[in-house]
């Protein structure tokens, strides 16, 4: 079993305090089977038609625990995005297109959280700080948010 760090750690808590009305960690830290997460259980869920990139930054795809066709990461530390949250309302937090994609950015203590807008049920990405900038990634997700029904929501 690998040796959590206190960086991964002080991560882990962000991501359950800033996960909002959710209230779950996606990010917990690496066991036996790989990084941990939370399954989202939206029940309105497409995401059997999401297909994840198989590298994000040059990191290959690695295990999460448990797996799920709705969950995938990559690297170390790793990049973790799941599928089947509830899509979100109105906003006023940051968002930004990224090619053809909109995405609302929450800044956590070591990276930030994006989530799809206007895409129902929505993705969530989580970016530790050493891939900064963050939003550089995120076109890797750019298919994966596609293959999802679109509500007409936009960034303003």
């Amino acid at each position: 079993m690998r040796a959590v760090s206190r960086r991964d750690l002080v991560a882990s808590v962000a991501g359950l305090l800033l996960m909002g009305t959710a209230g779950v960690v996606l990010y917990s830290a690496w066991s036996d089977r790989g990084v941990e997460v939370t399954v989202p259980s939206y029940a309105g869920s497409g995401c059997s038609s999401v297909r994840w990139p198989s590298e994000v930054a040059g990191e290959k795809a690695v295990a999460t625990d448990p797996r799920s066709e709705r969950t995938a990461a990559w690297g170390d530390p790793a990049v973790i995005a799941s599928c089947g949250w509830p899509a979100l309302g109105p906003t006023s937090d940051e968002c930004i297109d990224v090619d053809g994609v909109y995405w609302v950015v929450q800044p956590l203590s070591d990276g930030a959280k994006f989530t799809t807008y206007g895409r129902d049920p929505a993705i969530v990405v989580l970016v530790p700080k050493a891939y900064a900038p963050e939003p550089l990634l995120l076109p890797a997700f750019a298919d994966a948010a596609k293959a999802l029904p679109d509500t007409g929501r936009r960034c303003s």
